[in-house]
């Protein structure tokens, strides 16, 4: 029975059909309807048509999106395409393409496709974070992702920084009302800020990585600070959680010594003699959302 995952992005939709073993048998990318709920349903529906016609059979449908579909009334909230919150999505898509179809958030899905066939595979407990533009996690616990009783679990950049310094209080006013969020510490643009601060100069997250290798003083100062950061936040996940592998996601993952260096620090603020947490590098990369997608439908519950 073929998976099919669609990434619903606000600039891109894209689909992967997966076959039982995990291999990619089709994969289609186009840009997302700008802010036109009804053109994003119906070009869902052609891209899973066109698809099912050209492999000769039908699958499962799971969507990855920003945002999560609210418990108490089916609607998206959250979305960074604004026309689909408030929106019935999921029950308009399952008469659209009459089939049940899962919808679950973007680091959710990316949490499970490295548990199932990436980074995480054959670990219990698997802890995704996504260090982006924006910070968002995924718990993967035994192949299902652990979704909570009001579906925001895995929210983790919407906590504050642990065990923060003075001058780190109250933080950075966050998009979501508060200060001194996660996310606005560790996210690609929390480094830039924090640079900026330091030494005055406005840089792009990846040239404040490049000068730091360089030797470059400030740079190194400023990454230095964010590697404490980041150990602290995922201090606080292993506390909790005690997942036995945690992979990163976004760009800021592609920074190598963040995998020797938030190790090293992290056991300072873990509550056990010893730290066997695996902290890596995402296998899928942009890939794993969109399979995280298709994988939101193990082969057991797959619908004929």
């Amino acid at each position: 029975m073929i998976r099919f995952g669609i990434d619903l992005g606000g600039t891109k939709t894209e689909i992967v059909a997966l076959a039982e073993d995990g291999s990619e048998l089709l994969r289609r990318r186009l840009p997302t309807p700008r802010e036109d709920y009804d053109a994003i349903l119906a070009q869902i529906v052609a891209l899973v048509a066109s698809s099912e016609s050209e492999l000769g059979t039908r699958g499962s449908v799971g969507i990855g999106t920003p945002g999560s579909l609210s418990l108490a009334a089916g609607m998206l909230r959250g979305s960074n395409s604004v026309c689909l919150n408030g929106m019935p999505i999921k029950a308009e898509l399952e008469r659209l393409l009459a089939r049940e179809v899962r919808i679950n958030n973007d680091a959710n899905c990316f949490a499970l496709s490295e548990a199932s066939d990436g980074a995480g595979r054959g670990a219990a407990v698997v802890f995704g974070a996504i260090l982006g533009t924006g910070v968002g996690a995924g718990v993967v616990v035994n192949g299902s992702v652990l979704t909570g009783r009001n579906a925001i679990a895995g929210e983790w950049g919407h906590n504050p920084l642990p065990w923060a310094d003075d001058d780190e209080r109250p933080g950075p006013r966050c998009f979501c009302g508060q200060h001194g969020c996660i996310e606005t510490f560790v996210s690609g643009p929390g480094l830039e800020r924090d640079h900026r601060a330091a030494s005055g100069k406005l840089l792009a997250a990846g040239e404040i990585v490049r000068l730091a290798e360089a030797g470059d003083a400030a740079a190194s100062a400023s990454l230095q600070r964010y590697e404490r950061r980041l150990a602290r936040a995922l201090s606080h996940v292993i506390n909790l959680l005690d997942p036995d592998v945690i992979v990163l996601g976004g760009g800021m993952s592609n920074v190598d010594r963040l995998y020797s260096a938030v190790p090293r620090l992290w056991g300072e603020w873990v509550f056990s003699d010893r730290v066997d947490t695996a902290l890596l590098r995402h296998h899928h990369g942009d890939s794993s959302g969109v399979r995280g997608a298709a994988w939101l439908w193990p082969l057991s519950h797959i619908p004929t």
